[in-house]
C-alpha cells in the first residue's frame, strides 16, 4: 500500500458486527467481514474482538506463516500512531491464492463402516455380560450361618 489511510481505535470499534467487521493486528487495521465465514475457528472467534486491537488475541494462538501474511489481503488501513512492521508480501501473493485450501483441524471419516464402530461397542460388553452370567450361573450356594 503506497498510501495507507490512517484510523482510530474509536473509528475501528465501529465496525464490530457480523455485517461489517473491522479489527488491528499489528497496527494494521483490517476489514474481515468477509473472512467471517472461512475462518477455522468459527465467526464468533473474531467477533468477540472485532472493534478492538486483536494483537495479543491473534499471537497467543500462534498462526501459521500464511495466516500471518493474510493480513496483508484484508488490510484497509494503519492505526493511528503505530509502527507496523512490513511483511513479505511475496508470501502473500502466493498464500492468497491457495486460501480455499488451508483448513483447520478437519475430522474426517476414517473409511470404516458404521456397524463396525457398533460392534466396536457390543462385542466388549457382550463378553463382560456373559462372563458375569457365567459368574453368577456357577457360583457355590453361599454358606449360611
Amino acid at each position: 500500500m503506497a498510501e495507507r489511510k490512517v484510523f482510530t481505535l474509536s473509528q475501528v470499534a465501529q465496525h464490530k458486527s457480523n455485517k461489517d467487521c473491522w479489527l488491528v493486528i499489528n497496527g494494521r487495521v483490517l476489514d474481515v467481514t468477509k473472512f467471517l465465514a472461512e475462518h477455522p475457528g468459527g465467526e464468533e472467534v473474531i467477533l468477540e474482538v472485532s472493534g478492538k486491537d486483536a494483537t495479543k488475541d491473534f499471537d497467543d494462538i500462534g498462526h501459521s506463516k500464511a495466516a500471518q501474511n493474510m493480513v496483508l489481503k484484508y488490510q484497509v488501513g494503519v492505526l493511528q500512531g503505530a509502527i507496523v512492521k512490513e511483511l513479505d508480501s511475496k508470501d502473500a501473493v502466493e498464500k492468497e491464492s491457495n486460501t480455499k485450501e488451508m483448513s483447520a483441524f478437519v475430522i474426517k471419516e476414517d473409511g470404516r463402516s458404521k456397524s463396525l464402530a457398533f460392534y466396536d461397542f457390543v462385542v466388549p460388553f457382550l463378553a463382560a455380560a456373559l462372563y458375569f452370567g457365567y459368574r453368577c450361573l456357577t457360583r457355590a450356594d453361599s454358606v449360611a450361618y
